[in-house]
């Protein structure tokens, strides 16, 4: 599968530190070859318009949309404890 960089994700991602960057690019490494890659703990997070949720680490998610062989990467935030 190939990966989509939305300017928002990329927006995103230039306010996020450089350790968590490290991690999003393994994890979206991950996503390329398996949806269901157990690190990612992939779901989906908004049925209704088809957004999913997958782990970078404990405290950031990121969220993205399945359009046909793309991930579209949306968003990076850190996640409520």
């Amino acid at each position: 599968m190939k990966v989509f960089y939305s300017p928002e994700f990329k927006d995103a991602l230039k306010r996020c530190n450089p350790e968590i960057k490290q991690k999003l690019y393994k994890q979206v490494g991950y996503l390329s070859q398996n949806l269901r890659h157990p690190s990612l703990h992939a779901k989906k997070y908004d049925e209704t318009r088809g957004i999913w949720q997958a782990r970078v680490n404990r405290g950031y998610r990121f969220y993205f949309l399945v359009e046909k062989d793309t991930y579209v990467l949306l968003d990076i935030r850190a996640h409520p404890k």
